[in-house]
Protein backbone atom coordinates (compact mmCIF):
# COMPACT_ATOMS: atom_id res chain seq x y z
CA UNK A 1 0.00 0.00 0.00
CA UNK A 2 0.81 3.67 -0.29
CA UNK A 3 1.87 7.98 1.81
CA UNK A 4 3.05 12.19 4.55
CA UNK A 5 5.47 15.33 5.28
CA UNK A 6 5.29 17.52 8.79
CA UNK A 7 4.32 21.29 9.66
CA UNK A 8 6.63 23.79 11.40
CA UNK A 9 5.17 22.56 14.52
CA UNK A 10 7.26 19.57 13.98
CA UNK A 11 10.14 21.39 13.13
CA UNK A 12 12.40 20.70 16.27
CA UNK A 13 14.47 23.50 17.31
CA UNK A 14 17.86 22.87 19.03
CA UNK A 15 17.29 22.91 22.52
CA UNK A 16 19.70 23.85 25.42
CA UNK A 17 20.94 20.57 25.31
CA UNK A 18 24.12 19.97 23.20
CA UNK A 19 23.42 18.21 19.55
CA UNK A 20 26.67 16.51 19.79
CA UNK A 21 25.58 14.81 22.87
CA UNK A 22 22.54 13.53 21.09
CA UNK A 23 22.34 9.81 20.30
CA UNK A 24 19.51 8.33 18.85
CA UNK A 25 16.85 8.18 21.01
CA UNK A 26 14.88 4.73 21.32
CA UNK A 27 11.27 4.66 20.99
CA UNK A 28 8.94 4.38 23.90
CA UNK A 29 6.65 1.65 24.25
CA UNK A 30 2.71 2.32 24.00
CA UNK A 31 1.28 2.87 27.41
CA UNK A 32 -0.33 -0.06 29.09
CA UNK A 33 -4.27 1.26 28.17
CA UNK A 34 -2.88 1.54 24.74
CA UNK A 35 -1.89 -1.91 24.83
CA UNK A 36 -5.23 -3.23 25.73
CA UNK A 37 -6.63 -1.77 22.89
CA UNK A 38 -4.95 -4.00 20.55
CA UNK A 39 -4.23 -7.38 19.32
CA UNK A 40 -1.83 -9.10 21.15
CA UNK A 41 0.59 -8.85 17.84
CA UNK A 42 -0.10 -4.99 17.92
CA UNK A 43 0.65 -4.74 21.66
CA UNK A 44 4.26 -6.70 21.04
CA UNK A 45 4.92 -4.06 18.44
CA UNK A 46 4.56 -1.54 20.70
CA UNK A 47 6.78 -3.34 23.17
CA UNK A 48 9.37 -3.91 20.17
CA UNK A 49 9.59 0.11 20.34
CA UNK A 50 11.62 -0.21 23.77
CA UNK A 51 15.28 0.65 23.42
CA UNK A 52 16.14 -2.50 24.72
CA UNK A 53 14.99 -4.29 21.43
CA UNK A 54 17.58 -2.27 19.32
CA UNK A 55 20.84 -3.87 19.45
CA UNK A 56 23.47 -2.20 21.31
CA UNK A 57 25.56 -0.82 18.19
CA UNK A 58 22.25 0.82 16.78
CA UNK A 59 21.42 2.09 20.40
CA UNK A 60 25.36 3.98 20.26
CA UNK A 61 24.44 5.12 17.03
CA UNK A 62 24.74 8.72 16.25
CA UNK A 63 23.04 9.03 12.81
CA UNK A 64 23.22 12.99 10.80
CA UNK A 65 20.47 11.78 8.28
CA UNK A 66 17.46 12.88 9.92
CA UNK A 67 18.67 16.26 11.51
CA UNK A 68 17.57 19.34 9.99
CA UNK A 69 19.90 22.57 8.69
CA UNK A 70 19.81 23.74 12.83
CA UNK A 71 20.37 20.43 14.58
CA UNK A 72 23.30 20.28 11.65
CA UNK A 73 24.84 23.90 12.21
CA UNK A 74 24.51 23.67 16.13
CA UNK A 75 26.03 19.73 15.95
CA UNK A 76 29.05 21.75 13.78
CA UNK A 77 29.45 24.51 16.24
CA UNK A 78 29.31 21.91 19.55
CA UNK A 79 32.01 20.40 17.38
CA UNK A 80 34.26 23.57 17.02
CA UNK A 81 33.15 24.51 13.73
CA UNK A 82 31.99 27.33 12.34
CA UNK A 83 28.29 26.93 11.99
CA UNK A 84 28.11 27.52 7.97
CA UNK A 85 30.21 24.72 8.13
CA UNK A 86 26.21 22.69 9.46
CA UNK A 87 24.96 24.10 6.19
CA UNK A 88 27.21 22.32 4.08
CA UNK A 89 26.55 19.18 6.07
CA UNK A 90 23.17 19.38 4.91
CA UNK A 91 23.87 19.89 1.93
CA UNK A 92 26.04 16.89 1.43
CA UNK A 93 23.53 14.62 2.93
CA UNK A 94 20.13 15.64 1.08
CA UNK A 95 21.42 17.61 -2.16
CA UNK A 96 24.09 15.21 -3.10
CA UNK A 97 23.32 12.13 -1.05
CA UNK A 98 26.84 11.71 0.29
CA UNK A 99 26.68 7.86 2.41
CA UNK A 100 29.67 8.11 4.41
CA UNK A 101 31.55 10.98 6.61
CA UNK A 102 34.80 10.03 4.68
CA UNK A 103 33.79 11.34 1.49
CA UNK A 104 32.65 14.89 2.44
CA UNK A 105 35.43 16.18 0.23
CA UNK A 106 34.57 20.11 0.78
CA UNK A 107 34.87 19.56 4.51
CA UNK A 108 38.57 20.16 6.51
CA UNK A 109 39.42 16.47 7.19
CA UNK A 110 40.16 17.62 10.42
CA UNK A 111 36.30 18.16 10.93
CA UNK A 112 35.80 14.59 8.60
CA UNK A 113 38.08 13.07 11.52
CA UNK A 114 35.99 15.26 14.27
CA UNK A 115 32.82 13.29 13.53
CA UNK A 116 34.14 10.08 13.05
CA UNK A 117 35.88 10.16 16.39
CA UNK A 118 32.46 11.21 18.13
CA UNK A 119 30.88 8.32 16.70
CA UNK A 120 28.68 10.44 13.61
CA UNK A 121 28.05 8.65 10.57
CA UNK A 122 25.54 9.31 7.48
CA UNK A 123 22.73 6.54 8.49
CA UNK A 124 22.80 5.19 5.12
CA UNK A 125 22.52 1.63 4.61
CA UNK A 126 23.58 -0.54 1.20
CA UNK A 127 20.82 -2.06 -1.29
CA UNK A 128 21.09 -6.11 -0.68
CA UNK A 129 18.84 -7.05 -3.78
CA UNK A 130 16.89 -4.93 -6.67
CA UNK A 131 14.29 -6.42 -8.40
CA UNK A 132 12.83 -4.41 -11.86
CA UNK A 133 9.28 -5.48 -13.46
CA UNK A 134 8.70 -4.86 -17.29
CA UNK A 135 7.03 -1.89 -16.78
CA UNK A 136 9.56 -0.12 -14.91
CA UNK A 137 8.56 -0.22 -11.24
CA UNK A 138 11.52 -1.01 -9.08
CA UNK A 139 11.76 -3.44 -5.35
CA UNK A 140 14.68 -2.83 -3.40
CA UNK A 141 15.49 -4.77 -0.46
CA UNK A 142 17.40 -2.82 2.04
CA UNK A 143 20.16 -4.06 4.70
CA UNK A 144 19.56 -2.46 7.80
CA UNK A 145 22.20 -2.25 10.66
CA UNK A 146 21.36 -5.44 12.46
CA UNK A 147 21.08 -7.51 9.15
CA UNK A 148 17.35 -7.01 8.76
CA UNK A 149 15.92 -6.50 5.19
CA UNK A 150 13.07 -3.86 4.52
CA UNK A 151 11.26 -3.10 1.31
CA UNK A 152 10.99 0.11 -0.86
CA UNK A 153 9.73 0.11 -3.84
CA UNK A 154 10.16 3.19 -6.78
CA UNK A 155 6.93 3.03 -9.36
CA UNK A 156 7.70 5.29 -11.79
CA UNK A 157 4.75 7.27 -14.41
CA UNK A 158 5.93 8.03 -17.73
CA UNK A 159 4.50 10.27 -20.47
CA UNK A 160 5.83 11.31 -24.22
CA UNK A 161 8.27 13.75 -22.61
CA UNK A 162 9.74 11.02 -20.39
CA UNK A 163 9.55 10.34 -16.10
CA UNK A 164 7.09 12.68 -15.00
CA UNK A 165 6.05 10.93 -11.86
CA UNK A 166 7.93 8.91 -8.94
CA UNK A 167 6.52 7.30 -5.87
CA UNK A 168 8.34 5.81 -3.39
CA UNK A 169 6.24 3.61 -1.24
CA UNK A 170 7.65 3.10 1.88
CA UNK A 171 7.89 0.46 5.30
CA UNK A 172 7.82 1.81 8.75
CA UNK A 173 8.69 -1.21 10.25
CA UNK A 174 10.74 -4.57 9.62
CA UNK A 175 7.68 -6.82 9.29
CA UNK A 176 3.84 -6.03 10.63
CA UNK A 177 1.89 -7.32 13.89
CA UNK A 178 -1.28 -6.86 12.66
CA UNK A 179 -1.24 -9.99 9.96
CA UNK A 180 -3.98 -9.03 7.75
CA UNK A 181 -5.09 -12.10 6.49
CA UNK A 182 -4.13 -11.28 2.65
CA UNK A 183 -1.05 -9.98 3.27
CA UNK A 184 2.20 -10.89 2.73
CA UNK A 185 4.21 -8.93 4.97
CA UNK A 186 2.09 -10.63 8.21
CA UNK A 187 3.28 -13.58 6.79
CA UNK A 188 6.70 -13.15 7.67
CA UNK A 189 6.52 -12.10 11.03
CA UNK A 190 7.44 -8.64 12.89
CA UNK A 191 10.94 -7.53 14.44
CA UNK A 192 10.39 -4.42 15.29
CA UNK A 193 10.10 -0.53 14.32
CA UNK A 194 12.25 1.61 12.12
CA UNK A 195 13.87 4.44 13.25
CA UNK A 196 13.55 7.67 11.49
CA UNK A 197 16.24 7.99 9.47
CA UNK A 198 15.29 4.28 7.83
CA UNK A 199 12.42 5.59 6.67
CA UNK A 200 14.33 8.79 5.28
CA UNK A 201 16.60 6.78 3.43
CA UNK A 202 14.34 4.80 1.81
CA UNK A 203 12.98 7.77 -0.02
CA UNK A 204 17.02 8.18 -1.07
CA UNK A 205 17.91 5.04 -2.40
CA UNK A 206 14.59 5.00 -4.58
CA UNK A 207 16.58 8.45 -5.92
CA UNK A 208 19.81 6.88 -6.19
CA UNK A 209 18.19 3.71 -8.37
CA UNK A 210 16.03 5.94 -10.73
CA UNK A 211 18.91 9.50 -10.87
CA UNK A 212 15.60 11.30 -10.55
CA UNK A 213 14.10 13.27 -7.90
CA UNK A 214 11.33 11.57 -6.00
CA UNK A 215 7.23 13.43 -6.35
CA UNK A 216 5.64 11.44 -4.10
CA UNK A 217 5.87 9.02 -1.09
CA UNK A 218 3.09 6.61 0.35
CA UNK A 219 3.72 4.83 3.51
CA UNK A 220 1.95 1.72 2.61
CA UNK A 221 4.99 -0.41 2.62
CA UNK A 222 6.04 -3.21 5.30
CA UNK A 223 4.36 -2.25 8.61
CA UNK A 224 1.80 -0.48 10.45
CA UNK A 225 2.71 3.63 10.42
CA UNK A 226 0.22 4.56 13.27
CA UNK A 227 2.22 1.91 15.81
CA UNK A 228 5.55 3.25 15.23
CA UNK A 229 4.32 7.12 14.99
CA UNK A 230 7.17 8.75 16.54
CA UNK A 231 9.29 7.92 13.77
CA UNK A 232 6.83 8.47 11.18
CA UNK A 233 6.10 12.06 12.07
CA UNK A 234 10.04 12.45 12.10
CA UNK A 235 10.05 10.80 8.78
CA UNK A 236 7.62 13.05 7.63
CA UNK A 237 9.22 16.26 8.87
CA UNK A 238 12.33 15.63 7.16
CA UNK A 239 10.73 13.91 3.96
CA UNK A 240 9.32 17.51 3.70
CA UNK A 241 11.84 20.02 5.05
CA UNK A 242 14.89 18.69 4.17
CA UNK A 243 14.06 16.37 0.99
CA UNK A 244 11.98 19.08 0.25
CA UNK A 245 8.97 16.62 -0.69
CA UNK A 246 5.56 18.47 -0.45
CA UNK A 247 3.04 17.66 2.34
CA UNK A 248 0.54 17.17 -0.43
CA UNK A 249 2.32 14.44 -1.75
CA UNK A 250 2.67 12.28 0.95
CA UNK A 251 0.42 9.58 2.25
CA UNK A 252 0.14 8.02 5.59
CA UNK A 253 -1.44 4.48 5.69
CA UNK A 254 -2.96 2.97 8.21
CA UNK A 255 -5.26 -0.42 8.97
CA UNK A 256 -6.28 1.35 12.09
CA UNK A 257 -4.99 1.33 15.57
CA UNK A 258 -7.04 3.13 18.46
CA UNK A 259 -6.77 6.98 19.22
CA UNK A 260 -4.03 6.83 17.10
CA UNK A 261 -5.80 9.01 13.99
CA UNK A 262 -6.14 11.87 16.47
CA UNK A 263 -2.88 12.03 17.13
CA UNK A 264 -1.75 12.43 13.80
CA UNK A 265 -5.09 15.01 13.39
CA UNK A 266 -3.33 17.21 16.28
CA UNK A 267 -0.11 17.92 14.12
CA UNK A 268 -2.87 19.05 11.09
CA UNK A 269 -0.64 17.27 8.48
CA UNK A 270 -1.62 18.85 5.02
CA UNK A 271 -0.89 15.30 3.91
CA UNK A 272 -3.79 12.38 3.19
CA UNK A 273 -4.79 9.63 5.31
CA UNK A 274 -5.28 6.14 3.62
CA UNK A 275 -7.37 4.58 6.18
CA UNK A 276 -7.20 0.29 4.71
CA UNK A 277 -10.83 -0.40 5.12
CA UNK A 278 -10.98 -3.75 2.93
CA UNK A 279 -14.63 -4.31 4.10
CA UNK A 280 -18.38 -2.67 4.68
CA UNK A 281 -19.13 -4.03 8.12
CA UNK A 282 -17.77 -5.10 11.05
CA UNK A 283 -18.06 -8.79 10.95
CA UNK A 284 -16.47 -8.86 7.46
CA UNK A 285 -13.93 -6.77 8.51
CA UNK A 286 -12.71 -9.09 11.41
CA UNK A 287 -12.38 -11.95 9.39
CA UNK A 288 -9.74 -10.09 6.87
CA UNK A 289 -8.16 -7.62 9.36
CA UNK A 290 -8.19 -9.66 12.72
CA UNK A 291 -7.00 -6.24 14.73
CA UNK A 292 -10.64 -4.78 13.60
CA UNK A 293 -11.91 -6.13 16.83
CA UNK A 294 -10.47 -3.58 18.78
CA UNK A 295 -11.69 -0.75 16.64
CA UNK A 296 -15.29 -1.02 15.43
CA UNK A 297 -16.30 0.52 12.61
CA UNK A 298 -18.50 3.31 13.87
CA UNK A 299 -15.45 4.73 16.30
CA UNK A 300 -13.10 4.68 12.75
CA UNK A 301 -15.67 6.70 10.84
CA UNK A 302 -15.78 9.13 13.45
CA UNK A 303 -12.31 9.59 13.78
CA UNK A 304 -11.87 9.40 9.88
CA UNK A 305 -14.63 12.61 10.30
CA UNK A 306 -13.08 14.40 12.67
CA UNK A 307 -9.48 14.20 10.95
CA UNK A 308 -10.94 15.78 8.03
CA UNK A 309 -12.27 18.75 10.07
CA UNK A 310 -9.19 19.26 11.48
CA UNK A 311 -7.09 19.14 8.74
CA UNK A 312 -9.54 19.82 6.00
CA UNK A 313 -7.84 16.65 4.09
CA UNK A 314 -10.01 14.04 2.26
CA UNK A 315 -9.58 10.83 3.90
CA UNK A 316 -9.21 7.74 1.22
CA UNK A 317 -10.65 3.99 2.07
CA UNK A 318 -8.46 1.65 0.31
CA UNK A 319 -10.35 -1.36 -0.53
CA UNK A 320 -8.66 -4.43 -1.16
CA UNK A 321 -11.01 -6.56 -3.92
CA UNK A 322 -10.89 -10.27 -2.81
CA UNK A 323 -12.77 -12.76 -5.24
CA UNK A 324 -15.68 -14.17 -3.54
CA UNK A 325 -15.25 -12.25 0.06
CA UNK A 326 -15.50 -8.75 -0.72
CA UNK A 327 -16.32 -7.94 -3.90
CA UNK A 328 -19.81 -8.30 -4.36
CA UNK A 329 -22.65 -5.75 -5.43
CA UNK A 330 -24.30 -5.92 -1.74
CA UNK A 331 -20.67 -4.88 -0.46
CA UNK A 332 -20.73 -2.26 -2.51
CA UNK A 333 -23.91 -0.59 -1.57
CA UNK A 334 -23.42 -1.36 2.14
CA UNK A 335 -19.76 0.36 1.57
CA UNK A 336 -21.69 3.51 0.12
CA UNK A 337 -24.18 3.66 2.74
CA UNK A 338 -21.58 3.57 5.46
CA UNK A 339 -19.97 6.32 3.82
CA UNK A 340 -22.66 8.70 3.17
CA UNK A 341 -23.91 8.11 6.64
CA UNK A 342 -20.60 10.31 8.32
CA UNK A 343 -20.71 12.88 5.26
CA UNK A 344 -19.03 13.25 1.50
CA UNK A 345 -15.34 13.96 2.23
CA UNK A 346 -14.30 10.85 1.35
CA UNK A 347 -13.02 8.61 -1.78
CA UNK A 348 -12.37 4.69 -2.23
CA UNK A 349 -9.15 3.52 -3.50
CA UNK A 350 -10.20 0.09 -4.89
CA UNK A 351 -7.18 -2.61 -5.04
CA UNK A 352 -7.58 -6.26 -7.04
CA UNK A 353 -6.07 -8.35 -4.93
CA UNK A 354 -2.01 -9.53 -5.85
CA UNK A 355 -2.11 -12.98 -5.35
CA UNK A 356 0.14 -14.26 -3.12
CA UNK A 357 2.40 -17.83 -1.91
CA UNK A 358 -0.01 -19.49 0.45
CA UNK A 359 -3.09 -17.50 0.34
CA UNK A 360 -6.70 -18.74 -0.88
CA UNK A 361 -7.81 -15.23 -1.95
CA UNK A 362 -7.90 -14.93 -5.71
CA UNK A 363 -7.58 -11.88 -7.83
CA UNK A 364 -11.41 -10.39 -8.73
CA UNK A 365 -12.10 -10.51 -12.42
CA UNK A 366 -11.72 -7.42 -14.14
CA UNK A 367 -15.46 -7.22 -14.76
CA UNK A 368 -16.10 -7.64 -11.24
CA UNK A 369 -14.05 -4.61 -10.28
CA UNK A 370 -15.67 -2.11 -12.82
CA UNK A 371 -19.22 -3.43 -11.91
CA UNK A 372 -18.22 -2.56 -8.03
CA UNK A 373 -16.88 0.89 -8.84
CA UNK A 374 -19.78 1.39 -10.77
CA UNK A 375 -22.23 0.65 -7.74
CA UNK A 376 -20.04 3.07 -5.67
CA UNK A 377 -20.46 5.82 -8.54
CA UNK A 378 -24.00 5.11 -9.05
CA UNK A 379 -24.14 6.27 -5.45
CA UNK A 380 -22.28 9.43 -5.66
CA UNK A 381 -18.74 7.88 -4.31
CA UNK A 382 -15.57 8.98 -5.64
CA UNK A 383 -13.95 5.86 -6.42
CA UNK A 384 -10.84 5.05 -8.03
CA UNK A 385 -8.89 1.86 -9.49
CA UNK A 386 -5.58 1.19 -8.67
CA UNK A 387 -3.80 0.26 -11.84
CA UNK A 388 -1.78 -2.72 -11.11
CA UNK A 389 1.99 -2.66 -11.69
CA UNK A 390 4.33 -5.49 -12.26
CA UNK A 391 1.73 -8.15 -12.02
CA UNK A 392 4.10 -10.27 -14.68
CA UNK A 393 5.61 -11.77 -11.10
CA UNK A 394 4.27 -12.83 -7.59
CA UNK A 395 6.24 -10.01 -5.50
CA UNK A 396 3.38 -8.72 -3.37
CA UNK A 397 4.27 -6.63 -0.93
CA UNK A 398 6.45 -8.10 1.45
CA UNK A 399 7.30 -11.23 -0.35
CA UNK A 400 10.48 -10.34 -1.89
CA UNK A 401 11.70 -9.92 1.82
CA UNK A 402 10.70 -13.62 2.70
CA UNK A 403 11.97 -15.23 0.19
CA UNK A 404 15.29 -14.06 1.67
CA UNK A 405 14.22 -13.33 5.83
CA UNK A 406 12.23 -14.10 8.39
CA UNK A 407 15.23 -13.57 10.97
CA UNK A 408 18.06 -11.00 10.88
CA UNK A 409 20.34 -12.41 7.89
CA UNK A 410 23.95 -14.30 8.77
CA UNK A 411 26.84 -11.64 9.22
CA UNK A 412 28.58 -10.10 6.32
CA UNK A 413 31.27 -12.92 6.29
CA UNK A 414 28.94 -16.00 6.29
CA UNK A 415 26.33 -14.70 3.83
CA UNK A 416 26.59 -12.43 0.43
CA UNK A 417 24.53 -10.26 -1.29
CA UNK A 418 23.09 -11.69 -4.53
CA UNK A 419 23.54 -9.66 -8.10
CA UNK A 420 21.31 -7.63 -9.05
CA UNK A 421 18.17 -9.34 -11.18
CA UNK A 422 15.76 -8.39 -13.49
CA UNK A 423 12.51 -10.03 -12.72
CA UNK A 424 9.29 -8.56 -12.45
CA UNK A 425 7.18 -7.33 -9.07
CA UNK A 426 4.12 -6.45 -7.86
CA UNK A 427 3.51 -3.79 -5.09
Amino acid sequence: MMIAAASSTLLQHVSSVSVANIVRPGFRSLSAASARNLSTAAAAAAASSSPRSLSAAQSDTRVLLGLSEPELQQLAVDLGQEGYRGKQLHHLIYKRKVKEVDDFSQLPKAFRNVLQEAGWKVGRSPIFRTVTAADGTIKLLIKLEDNRLIETVGIPVNDDKGLTRLTACVSSQVGCPLRCSFCATGKGGFSRNLQAHEIVEQVLAIEEIFKHRVTNVVFMGMGEPMLNLKAVLGAHRCLNKDVEIGQRMITISTVGVPNTIKKLASHKLQSTLAFSLHASNQKLRETIVPSAKSYPLDAIMQDCKDYFLQTSRRVSFEYALLAGVNDKTEHAVELAELLQNWGRNYHVNLIPFNPIEGSDYQRPTKKGVLNFASTLEARKVTVSIRQPRGMDASAACGQLRNQFQKSPLLTDSEISPPPETELAVAC
